[in-house]
């Protein structure tokens, strides 16, 4: 029996029994551990510069801590069941401390980093974030350690539209092919491998479209259908509640927009200016999630998504006044893995063989079983 409910918050497995289930029988990585970190920064610079040519993004630093009065740290889902890891900051004997948090993701603060930075609509940002997600089951691409490639760029009233979305996704795209190619050109073994390409090109389909393919099967089943079909897809609107009560995914209410209207294709009313990057991954025979992103919420859209979540005591932090009086930028932004895009591009079947972190030993025993060696 499918559980809608408990398939909105987090696309974690969930347990070691069912991994083992999952975890490849038949892996060989086509890359040395030596070739291995050779790969990852060659992928790395190749898609950190062209993203930046791609989007007329700057790379800039980005904080690992942050205050926690702030609200500027991402909590990554509406039901605040995620939360970032807190510390205290004794300072001064106490007499000047602070209440510091490790940041879950740079979505917010990118955003007022525009401001900051004194980005003009067209210009962005991409920083080489790094976060902590303390609450996630770790399996073999969930880690409790984050990276990521934050981009965040600013734009005008006229770009908070499904085409100009559309146009910034497929951008991305172009740069995670090239990636690819990039690195089948440095280390031909990897073109070797009984493993199909990357499409030229990502399908596009909204939530409530792929609701109404498969509207008995929950979130990750309609998300595992799909990519058999089109292997890279992106999906509009998650967040927005779907036709059958539920949204697509949880999604916090105070950075993208995943409540205005929108028109589908073929014309019909749809709601959301947000989305994710999904592909099929060949290695582990699953979805796998490279990137959200989205258009993110004005003074109008921001109150209506928080009245919805029942978060409106939220307005009094100090990121969410910017918003309302217009004090940083209108923008779009999003985040792609950078472990998870380095793992799928090397053709690696678990995170830890492209990420140094924590792993419980039941998960290594299970990865070592399968010739699965992640990094110490």
């Amino acid at each position: 029996m499918y559980d809608k409910v408990a398939d909105l918050a987090g696309p974690g497995i969930g347990n070691y029994e069912d991994l083992a289930e999952v975890l490849p029988t038949d892996y060989c990585s086509a890359l040395s551990p030596k070739e291995t970190q050779l790969a990852i920064y060659a992928v790395k610079d190749y898609i950190e510069a062209n993203l930046c040519k791609e989007l007329n993004l700057i790379r800039v630093q980005v904080p690992l801590i942050v205050d926690a009065q702030s609200g500027v740290n991402d909590y990554l889902d509406r039901d605040g069941s995620r939360t970032p890891i807190q510390f205290h900051i004794n300072n001064d004997y106490n007499q000047h401390p602070i209440d510091a948090e490790v940041v879950q993701a740079a979505t917010k603060w990118k955003r007022m980093a525009l401001a900051q930075f004194g980005m003009e609509p067209g210009e962005g940002l991409l920083t080489d974030m790094r976060a902590v997600r303390k609450d996630y089951f770790l399996d073999h691409d969930h880690s409790v350690y984050v990276d990521q490639w934050d981009w965040e760029r600013a734009i005008t009233a006229v770009d908070r539209n499904l085409d100009f979305l559309t146009a910034v996704v497929k951008s991305i795209w172009r740069v995670l092919k090239g990636a690819e190619q990039h690195a089948f050109d440095l280390f031909p073994q990897l073109r070797d491998d009984p493993y199909p390409e990357l499409p030229d090109e990502l399908a596009f389909f909204h939530a409530e479209e792929i609701l109404e393919r498969y509207p008995d099967l929950p979130r990750k089943a309609r998300e595992t259908q799909i990519l058999q079909e089109f292997p890279a897809i992106f999906i509009y609107g998650i967040g927005w509640t779907l036709a059958d009560g539920y949204p697509h995914e949880m999604r916090a209410a105070d950075y993208d927009d995943w409540v205005t209207e929108t028109v589908s294709k073929d014309g019909r009313p749809m709601h959301g200016l947000n989305g994710d990057i999904l592909v099929w991954n060949p290695v582990t025979r699953r979805r796998h999630e490279l990137s959200s992103m989205g258009v993110r919420v004005n003074k109008y859209t921001l109150r209506q998504q928080l009245e919805i979540t029942k978060q409106l005591h939220f307005l009094d932090m100090p990121y969410h006044q910017a918003i309302l009086n217009d004090d940083i930028p209108l923008s779009i932004g999003g985040g792609i893995g950078q472990s998870r895009t380095q793992m799928l591009l090397l053709h690696k079947a678990h995170l830890g063989e492209v990420s140094v972190t924590v792993w419980p030993q039941i998960l290594k025993d299970l990865g070592a079983e399968r010739n699965i060696f992640v990094l110490e």
